[in-house]
Parts: C-alpha cells; sequence; structure tokens
C-alpha cells in the first residue's frame, strides 16, 4: 500500500513511496500533525543516487517493526536534498554543528517549531562498528521527549541559536591581485602532486578551483591544473567507454569512484576541459558531453539530475570488468591487450575481482591508437546489454543553467554547433516550463513544473546559462532574461553586507534564512550570481551589476582567504575580474575568417565575447560595431577601455597560457 509520497514529483520521494513508513512531505501540514500528536518530527533527507540512502532505506524503512515504530512515535519526514536544497542546508548546518560530520542519508530530529535536537547520518538496522542500531537511536529519543522535555527544548533552543548566528565570512576589501596570490599560495601545500587533485582520500573533481587556477596562470598554478585534469581524465573516475565522471573517487588515486554520475559535475568539467584544450582536453569534454546528451537528455530536452551508482543490488556494477569479461567480448588477443592497456587485473581493482577502466596514457603507434578506439567501441556495445543504472529524470533549474554554460563552452571551442543547439533547446524548456513571471522554480519533471521556489543558485547559474547563450548566437532575448532573473536575485536575495542569502525575503521561513557562500560539488549561490552579474555587466556596460558584483566578492573575502578550497568559483570571479573582463565583440561577416577570430577571443582567459553579424537592438555590447572594410574585426574593450578594432587572427591570441 503506497503512502502519501506516491503524489510526489521527486524520483527520490518516489522510491519511499511503497515504504511501511507513514512519510509526510515536508510542509505545515505535518508540523501541525506533530503538534496535534506531541510526537517529536523525525527528518531523512537524501537524494536518488545516493548509495547510502539506498541501504538505509532497504534496512530501516522497508523493515515493518521500524515502520509501525516510527509511526507510533513520530511524524516523518522526506526531503529530496536537490529539491529543497534550503531545507538541506539549513539541517546539514545543524547537523555538521552537532557532530561534527555530515553527508546523506541525513537524519535530524526535529521540535514543532523545526528547531533539531538531535542529528546524525547513516545508522544501521543493527550495532555497528560501535555505532547504534537505528531503533536504538529512536527510542532513547522518544525516552528523551518524554521523560526529558525541558532537556530537550534547552537543547533545541541552542541549536537554533547557532544556526541563526551563521552568516558570511566579511570583509570591506576586494579581492585584489594580492588576495588571489595568497589563494594560489594556500592551495599550492594541499596539492597532491603525485595523483593531481587536493588533500587526501575522498576526492572530488575540483572543477571550481581549478579554473580559478587556470585564470591566475603562472607555472605553480598551471601545474595544479595540467596534473588533476589528466589525472582525473586517465582514472576510474571518468568512464573509459561512455565518457563522464562519477562523483568522487573513494581513494587519492582516481582508481576507484562512487559511480554515481551527477549532472552538476559534468556540466562543470565539459567546459573545463574545452578551455583546457588540447588532443586530450578536447577528447575528454566532447566525449562528456555526448554522454550528457544520450543519457541524461529528458524527453522535454532538459537534463535528468544523475545516473545512480547501484544496478542489480550492487554499486558499480554496469562499469568494472573482469579479464574473462574482456576476453569474452574481445577474444583472447584483443581481451589481453585490453586489460594490459585499460589497467583490468587478475585481482581487481573494485569488488569480486573486478576493475575500473583506466587509460593511464594513450598510444604513440598510430596502429594501437586505432585499435584501442575499436576495442572501446566493441565494450561500450557489449555494455549496452547489462542492466543499467537508474535514473533520476527530475530536471533542476540550476544545474541546467549549469548544462547549457557547459555545452555552449564545449560547442564554440570544439566546433559542434549540435552541444550549442541544444543548450538552446534547455535553455527554451527554463523559459517555458521554470520561470514564472520574473520568478524561477527549481524542478520540474515530464514537462510539468514541481511548486518549490527556485534559491539563489538557480538565478545564478540560469542567468549564466542565457548569458552564455547569448554570446553564443548574438539573441537578446537571452540577455534580457538574464537581466530579469538577475534583478530579482538583486530585489530579493541580497543581503546587508551586500553579499546574499541564499532564498528569497519572501520564501518560506525557516529556522534560520540560509545563507552559504561556499562552493561545494557546484557553485554557491553567491558564487554563481557574482559570475552572471560581471558577465551581464561586461555585456551591457551596467556599472549597477557590476558593483554588485564586487560588493558581494568582499562579502566572501574571509572565506576567500581562509578556505580557497570552498571558495574557487568565487576566486575565478574576482580573476576574471583582474583581467579585465574583457568584452570582446566580433562581427562580420559569417564565414571561416569571422569563425577563426571568434575561436581566438574565447581562447583568451575570462573574456565575455559575442559574435554577430553587426550591430544587434538589445546587446549594448554589439552598438556601433562593424566589419572593417568587409572584414571580420574583434572590438577589445578592458577597464573600461576599448582598443582599436583587429582583423589580424594574431592580435588575438590568448594572454599566457591557458
Amino acid at each position: 500500500m503506497a503512502n502519501r509520497l506516491a503524489n510526489a514529483t521527486s524520483p527520490y520521494l518516489l522510491q519511499h513511496a511503497e515504504n511501511p513508513v507513514d512519510w509526510w512531505e515536508w510542509g505545515p501540514e505535518a508540523f501541525a500533525e506533530a503538534k496535534r500528536r506531541d510526537t517529536p518530527i523525525l527528518l531523512s533527507v537524501g537524494y536518488a543516487a545516493c548509495h547510502w540512502c539506498h541501504v538505509m532505506a532497504h534496512e530501516s524503512f522497508e523493515d515493518p517493526e521500524t515502520a509501525a515504530y516510527l509511526n507510533e512515535h513520530f511524524v516523518s519526514i522526506k526531503v529530496d536534498r536537490e529539491e529543497r536544497p534550503d531545507v538541506d542546508a539549513v539541517y546539514m548546518l545543524a547537523t555538521q554543528t552537532m557532530t561534527g560530520q555530515g553527508g546523506w542519508p541525513m537524519t535530524c530530529v526535529l521540535d514543532h517549531d523545526g528547531s533539531p535536537f538531535f542529528a546524525g547520518t547513516y545508522f544501521p538496522d543493527k550495532p555497528r562498528h560501535g555505532q547504534p542500531a537505528f531503533r536504538q537511536v529512536l527510542a532513547a529519543i522518544v525516552e528523551a521527549w518524554q521523560e526529558r522535555g525541558d532537556e530537550v527544548s534547552r537543547a533545541a533552543a541552542s541549536v537554533r541559536a547557532h544556526l541563526q548566528r551563521q552568516g558570511a565570512l566579511g570583509g570591506e576589501q576586494p579581492l585584489d591581485d594580492a588576495t588571489l596570490d595568497r589563494a594560489v599560495d594556500r592551495l599550492a601545500p594541499q596539492y597532491d602532486a603525485a595523483h593531481g587533485g587536493f588533500g587526501g582520500a575522498p576526492k572530488f573533481p575540483p572543477s571550481m578551483v581549478l579554473e580559478f587556477l587556470r585564470l591566475r596562470d603562472g607555472e605553480v598554478a598551471r601545474q595544479m591544473v595540467d596534473g588533476t585534469l589528466e589525472a582525473m581524465a586517465r582514472g576510474g573516475i571518468y568512464d573509459q567507454l561512455g565518457g563522464g565522471f562519477a562523483r568522487y573517487s573513494v581513494d587519492e588515486a582516481w582508481v576507484v569512484p562512487h559511480f554515481e554520475k551527477m549532472l552538476y559535475d559534468n556540466a562543470q568539467l565539459i567546459g573545463l576541459y574545452a578551455r583546457w584544450g588540447g588532443p586530450l582536453g578536447d577528447r575528454i569534454a566532447r566525449e562528456s558531453a555526448d554522454f550528457l546528451l544520450r543519457e541524461l537528455r529528458t524527453s522535454q530536452a532538459g537534463f535528468a539530475s544523475a545516473l545512480d551508482a547501484d544496478s542489480e543490488g550492487e554499486e558499480g556494477r554496469f562499469y568494472v570488468w573482469t579479464p574473462g569479461q574482456l576476453r569474452d567480448v574481445l577474444g583472447e588477443e584483443d581481451g589481453a591487450w585490453a586489460a594490459d592497456v585499460l589497467q583490468v587485473t587478475p585481482r581487481g581493482t573494485f569488488e569480486h575481482g573486478a576493475s575500473t577502466l583506466q587509460l593511464p596514457a594513450d598510444p604513440v603507434d598510430a596502429h594501437d591508437a586505432a585499435r584501442l578506439d575499436a576495442v572501446r567501441a566493441r565494450l561500450f556495445e557489449a555494455r549496452t546489454d547489462r542492466v543499467r543504472p537508474a535514473r533520476d529524470d527530475k530536471v533542476v533549474a540550476a544545474w541546467n543553467g549549469l548544462a547549457i554554460s557547459g555545452l555552449v563552452e564545449a560547442g564554440l571551442l570544439l566546433g559542434e554547433q549540435e552541444y550549442v543547439d541544444a543548450a538552446i533547446t534547455t535553455a527554451e524548456l527554463l523559459r517555458e516550463i521554470h520561470l514564472r513571471g520574473d520568478r524561477l522554480l527549481r524542478v520540474s519533471r515530464d514537462g510539468v513544473a514541481g511548486p518549490h521556489a527556485g534559491v539563489l543558485e538557480d538565478y545564478g547559474c540560469v542567468a549564466a546559462g542565457f548569458l552564455a547563450l547569448c554570446g553564443a548566437t548574438a539573441d537578446p532575448v537571452w540577455l534580457e532574461l538574464a537581466g530579469t532573473l538577475l534583478d530579482t536575485a538583486l530585489a530579493h536575495f541580497r543581503a546587508e553586507d551586500g553579499g546574499f542569502y541564499d532564498t528569497a525575503d519572501d520564501a518560506e521561513q525557516l529556522v534560520t534564512r540560509p545563507r552559504d557562500p561556499g562552493d561545494n560539488a557546484s557553485p554557491s549561490g553567491l558564487s554563481a550570481t557574482v559570475h552572471a552579474l560581471t558577465t551581464y555587466a561586461a555585456l551591457t556596460g551596467s556599472t549597477r551589476h557590476r558593483e554588485a558584483a564586487e560588493e558581494a566578492l568582499a562579502s566572501i573575502a574571509g572565506l576567500a582567504e581562509q578556505a580557497p578550497r570552498f571558495a574557487g568559483w568565487s576566486l575565478a570571479a574576482a580573476a576574471d575580474q583582474v583581467l579585465g573582463p574583457e568584452e570582446i565583440a566580433v562581427v562580420g561577416p559569417p564565414g571561416a575568417d569571422r569563425d577563426a577570430l571568434a575561436a581566438a577571443a574565447r581562447r583568451r582567459p575570462g573574456a565575455v565575447v559575442v559574435v554577430a553579424d553587426g550591430p544587434v537592438p538589445g546587446i549594448p555590447l554589439l552598438e556601433g560595431r562593424h566589419a572593417v572594410d568587409g572584414h571580420p574585426a574583434a572590438y577589445v574593450c578592458r577597464h573600461h577601455v576599448c582598443a582599436a578594432p583587429v582583423t589580424d587572427l594574431a592580435a588575438l591570441e590568448p594572454r599566457g597560457t591557458s
């Protein structure tokens, strides 16, 4: 028998619709029910591609006895963190405050005002490794609620007060050149010179930090960028057959990933690898963009949130190989050769003697290169017969904004119009389904928008995607829509110190108004919005938007100084401002000459580029821009000063080495 979640739009909530737990969705009805019954609220937060969320669901939420206990003593609320990042942010901060760590599944217990007084992550069904069983935890909470209510109230009030004190790491000075140099200096000792990336295991793709370092250039920064991008591309975290990156590596050498593939990771990495360029960067960008179009594209032309890590009840089963499986597909000779080239060993690098595929080096010999291409194609085809991981097919506005930006970047730099066309249709979906007046809705599924309001990252990432399309197509509608979203962000999300809150001033009131300026696996709302504000100012000349970006960056100066690994996208925005940002209009008749000028302009680090036949009403950067003596020309402006137009390709060679 289905529970209340059967009516949800979230695939994660629908996964729990057949649980014997009497789940509620987040909302005032659940809190009213808890108050009526005088029970605590159990809040369980996760997401569809989360492996340990599945484990806890199977062990506890599908167990009739555990469910009966929950139904008797709690009002249980299930939240998809990707659908309600505001709820997730508040209670993740509480979990980290109370336990010193966080992650998913996240388990919090709240009073009737939503104040948490207990928090944790995964709890096993039986006591294990010094960790109590979930039922033991529940019983202790019930006993405290019923017998020591005053203690519970004091604990909840204390946590609530702590959450309400949290804010941005402030500052009043802009992130100047010296600040950026110090950030590079702080990052350098954390860099893993042996394996690439930063710190030890687990390792997440540091996309935003790498873009900052790419913009800073210099030998130290370049080594960190080159070493990390090559190591990830050659490791098991990258799908050597189908393209695309897994969410993170469980080891320091990028060999064994946690196998779920997230849209937000791949959307960022496509653009980053395209900007890095070279044979390896171009190949990874192209293969990963093809993965996006092939496996995450929805029938409505949006992009699904994620692919699960598990299939047939096992993590990674779809992706790993044994030597015997290689021989079965390729034959003895090619199977043995592939095992050597792709690091598939008899012992295995993963579970049950299987190995992830790695490619430590590209074949030097042309014959071997062709052989590898053929082997990869045959293995990819054979893999299509395996049971595929499940797909979380909800469309998240922010992550689709990232996908638009990544596909535009890859399409323009690689000369693949298909990617730009895909970005346009995704943007049209966001405009038609997610945009209501000047407000965004966060998620949709099957072409129907859910009820949840967009948060700041939705506005920043979607605006940035629209601006990327304006530069690629010279269609002013995308500039106008981006301006609408940014005006909403400035009117409803801005904080008193020039920074931003993550939720609007008229959004649902939670225990505290979330405000996290730090980047995680995807850009923070603040850093995404700063990038969009900077680009919008470059295209329009708007002083108001440029100053808003500068004030927002100043508001997180402390974070950038203290923890640059968690401020990479803000630092990249600051690096853009220090570089210029350059504003480049390439105009003239279509053809090879204009394409060459446009490509050179887009290779200039941090440049905002728009390409058109000539002036376009509604795009100020193109005003008065014409071909020179009938030849395509590039107009370059920086620091409010414009140089004479150039028609010579050499004049647009990138500054530094990208």
